[in-house]
């Protein structure tokens, strides 16, 4: 089968930088054809319209939900209408560059890996405040406990695997709890999950971040419950 990366892009109220996401998409050079899937997870403040005055492109599609049903629910709109070997997360909100999806797909489309991370924590990192940086090692390293492995951010948005693999989980998360539902599934099939460090940018609360302290308790139920389930 001819290797087509998958890019699925959930949307929420990110006006602002959704548009800047798709053309970096459209522009960072990958080892395969791309198709970039845009669901927009029914927003409320002109995302809609700024996707719709995106020029044409063929590689561009754009999916519209009629409410928000949370970003597992959008992502699970997207891999159903996925036709690529690969799929890869870019989220809108410009924390992560889109730059960086060239290195973390390349594991899998050289058949080294099937399943990539983009760990934000790899690397010594000063750009996260405090809390987000505590928040996520604590909610890591209760995955590493439950299921035996050695990651350094369960929480990342870049999670690349191969298409076969997402479709295999079964998800069912409709909102943030997506995340921590993917990782427990791949660990609990005995995936190995192969990490590379990137870069963000991360935004505070003022600047639009939605995951808050009800997510990361809400992470730590689904880990529990997938680690016996």
């Amino acid at each position: 089968m001819t290797p087509l990366v998958s890019i699925l892009v959930p949307v929420f109220n990110e006006s602002t930088t959704v548009a800047a996401v798709i053309r970096r998409l459209l522009e960072v050079p990958l080892p395969a054809p791309r198709e970039i899937l845009v669901v927009n997870d029914g927003s409320t403040d002109g995302t809609r319209e700024v996707l719709d005055g995106l020029p044409a492109d063929a590689c561009v599609r754009i999916i519209h939900a009629s409410e928000n049903g949370g970003k597992g629910r959008a992502l699970r709109i997207g891999l159903a209408e996925a036709r690529g070997t690969v799929i890869a997360i870019q989220d809108a909100d410009l924390e992560l560059d889109p730059a960086q999806l060239a290195a973390l797909v390349a594991p899998i489309l050289d058949g080294t890996a099937r399943v990539v991370y983009g760990s934000r924590f790899l690397e010594p990192t000063s750009a996260a405040p405090l809390i987000t940086v505590v928040a996520n090692r604590a909610l890591t390293a209760v995955t590493n406990l439950l299921y035996g492995s050695r990651i350094t951010d369960m929480e990342t948005c870049y999670k690349i695997m191969d298409t076969a693999v997402a479709r295999s989980l079964d998800l069912e998360s409709d909102r943030f709890d997506i995340e921590p539902e993917i990782t427990a599934k791949l660990l609990r099939r005995g995936h190995t999950i192969v990490e590379r460090p990137v870069r963000f940018e991360p935004r505070s609360r003022a600047q639009g971040k939605k995951i808050g302290w009800r997510d990361g308790v809400r992470a730590l139920q689904v880990l529990v419950k997938y680690r016996w389930s």
